[in-house]
């Protein structure tokens, strides 16, 4: 007799919760969670693009000569690097060697990309470098690109002779521009207030969150919100995304055993900051709190320590969910050893790519063994007509002419095989996005943003809901690690 448990499966890839270093969710006593972009996820474009246009009528008004510009969202993808130096946005490998460029919006060929990059590459500790590791920075890296353009052209320095008296503009003072404001179109409340008017737009509805934080709550977990934005769009953004879903009787707040706005990672995780009770919700006035933290009040600041004694939880007894490789995951866990979940949005595009890719996928590969097994006997060849040359070690059995000619088969027929990857190999290098391919990919390797994610998050996956398919219960494993020696001889694909 079967019933619906013996039907279970894994979840499709794209439910999936993927495991850098081993975790058992079932061990873990509270999890806390940011908002933007983790337990809310937003439709990017028009956020970006929104955003884009707020930082533009800024720059517009101080003079910059922006107006004719357009917001294309095709342009910038995660884990992207700028390069301040040089006014270019690259993606480089794990190892730092830039696979693909771009000076300001045009594409860089391959022998410049070289020419510049190959001794140099990318250090994320070095100030010249701006890695673009949250969905914020897409608008900003295309208005940073059209900065270079205009610096180029000789706009930027000829509107500079009015606004700054001729002071000399680079690139990494056009990225300063572009930065500020960027940060002003976020702090200053405007692009909020947009977003508070019509949610619709902007914020995509996930019904299954708020299922997945109960499952959780009733399975042992202290549930936290922390989040660096502030109590009026955190309420105005957690109602309209979670009230639905719940009993009438219920609200989001229900869900969290602790609440915490304008936390202000990462300082929340290394400084002790005051905190705050919010005693007139619709007003916003503060009170500094006094004794322990309440479930069902609101708290604005404080700090991790602050939460780890409140609720008598230490280190990797806690779980941390974020999108921002640094603020949220690389913090928390350097300062506090909490362990650590990224959300990936995007990793859902690859997925999708990937799995459709497949039939060609298996075609790419027994082209390039079989490529593998061509070279192989050909470096032989070559190897045996020296040792005919120069008359040492064992002889062919062939005359040095036949041999000659055999290779020279062999070097055409790897020139007709190539013809035949060469298509495959392009379009799996555009995979997901035209520009700059996949995600966690550059070329064969792996992205420099799959590095600092495998570095930095113990797990991750594409969206809280996927907690719901994978049960508070779950162990979650590590793969074990894969090493160049185990996929067979040196020299393949």
């Amino acid at each position: 007799m079967s019933d619906e448990f013996d039907e279970l499966t894994l979840p499709p890839p794209r439910e999936r919760i993927y495991c850098n270093r081993t975790l058992s969710l079932r061990g873990i006593r509270a999890i806390g969670f940011d908002m933007d972009y983790t337990l809310i996820h937003y439709h990017t474009e028009p956020w970006e693009r929104a955003a884009y246009q707020h930082a533009k009528k800024r720059l517009a008004s101080a003079g910059w000569p922006v107006m004719d510009l357009e917001y294309d969202p095709s342009f910038a993808t995660l884990g992207l690097i700028m390069d301040l130096e040089l006014g270019n946005v690259v993606k480089a490998n794990r190892f730092g060697y830039v696979k693909r460029a771009f000076h300001g919006t045009r594409e860089v060929e391959f022998q410049e990309m070289r020419d510049i990059y190959a001794r140099e590459p990318v250090d994320l500790g070095d100030r010249r470098y701006r890695f673009m590791n949250t969905l914020f920075a897409l608008s900003e890296a295309h208005l940073y690109a059209q900065f270079v353009d205009l610096l180029d052209a000789g706009e930027l320095q000829k509107a500079n002779e009015s606004i700054r008296n001729g002071l000399p503009i680079g690139y990494e003072e056009a990225y300063r521009l572009v930065r500020s404001a960027i940060d002003e179109a976020h702090m200053m409340g405007e692009l909020k207030a947009e977003i508070i008017a019509d949610p619709d737009s902007f914020v995509d509805l996930d019904p299954d969150v708020p299922l997945a934080l109960m499952d959780l709550a009733h399975g042992g977990k202290k549930v936290m919100l922390i989040t660096n934005s502030g109590w009026p769009y955190t309420r105005a953004m957690m109602e309209w995304a979670f009230d639905r879903y719940l009993p009438k009787s219920k609200g989001w707040r229900d869900l969290f055993d602790v609440v915490i706005v304008a936390a202000r990672k990462p300082l929340f995780f290394s400084a002790p900051n005051p905190v705050y009770e919010v005693v007139d919700e619709d007003k916003g006035l503060l009170e500094p709190a006094l004794g322990p933290l309440k479930r069902g009040k609101v708290y604005h600041g404080g700090s991790a320590d602050l939460v780890e004694t409140q609720l008598d939880i230490r280190g990797e007894d806690v779980l941390y969910v974020g999108d921002h490789i640094f603020s949220d995951v690389n913090v928390s866990k350097r300062m506090y050893r909490w362990r650590t979940a990224l959300v990936v949005r995007e990793l859902e595009q690859d997925l999708e790519a990937l799995e459709a890719f497949k039939p060609k996928q298996a075609e790419l590969t027994a082209k390039m063994d079989l490529k593998e097994a061509m070279e192989h006997r050909l470096s032989h060849m070559r190897l045996a007509l020296q040792r005919l040359d120069r008359g040492y070690g064992p002889q062919a059995e062939v005359d040095a002419t036949e041999l000659k000619e055999r290779a020279k088969t062999l070097r055409k027929e790897l020139r007709a095989l190539d013809a035949t990857i060469a298509p495959l190999a392009e379009e799996f290098s555009r995979l997901s996005n035209e520009r700059w391919g996949l995600l966690m990919r550059a070329g064969n390797d792996k992205s420099h943003l799959a590095r600092q994610i495998e570095k930095n998050a113990d797990i991750y996956t594409s969206r809280v809901s996927n907690f719901l398919g994978n049960t508070p219960f779950v162990y979650l494993r590590s793969p074990r690690g894969s090493l160049p020696h185990d996929h067979g001889p040196a020299g393949g694909s």
